[in-house]
């Protein structure tokens, strides 16, 4: 049985959520990683995948012009740089050395992609190498489509990060 609700509310319901690192190049070729939630497998043959990021983020310009981005999954051990990397702008500021700087760079190192102009996150569970194939508004956000040209998967066993609760709390799923 279900009761009416306020989307609000309802939404609330969708926890646990997964994470993803997206990143793509700016016209400077400074690689910038953005967290974001909304994410899928958007088509099996050939493979693709969509991320949604909102119309205001710097991603939206360095996507853009790089015509391709890579989608990471990151291990749950990789929580402090997928905070860092979704709340700093990537606009003024070198996210990488930035994360590096502060934290280390143990949770973000890097690796170059294989067929595209962007960068492998080393420490996640599996990344995608994405060449645009299309830019969709919806509402406050752009959808940007990727055709997956390249996959990667960690030699070692990592479980997923994912938003476990409201307040970008992060972990495993359970």
């Amino acid at each position: 049985m279900q009761k009416q609700v306020e989307y609000s509310d309802a939404i609330k319901t969708k926890y646990p959520e997964q994470v993803v690192i997206a990143i793509a190049k700016d016209r400077n070729g400074k690689a910038n990683p953005i967290t974001l939630g909304w994410t899928m497998i958007v088509s099996g043959d050939p493979p693709m995948m969509a991320i949604a990021v909102a119309k205001t983020h710097y991603s939206v310009e360095a996507i853009t012009h790089s015509r391709c981005f890579t989608i990471a999954f990151p291990s749950s051990e990789m929580a402090e740089a997928a905070l860092f990397f979704g709340s700093k702008s990537g606009r003024k500021a070198d996210k990488f050395a930035e994360f590096d700087a502060q934290h280390g760079p143990d949770q973000s190192k890097t690796e170059p992609a294989k067929e595209i102009d962007s960068l492998l996150l080393a420490e996640a569970v599996a990344n995608f190498e994405c060449e645009l194939e299309s830019q969709i508004p919806a509402g406050d956000h752009f959808i940007f489509v990727g055709k997956i040209v390249c996959s990667h998967v960690n030699t070692e066993k990592k479980k997923r990060l994912y938003t476990t609760a409201p307040g970008h709390k992060l972990g495993p799923a359970s």
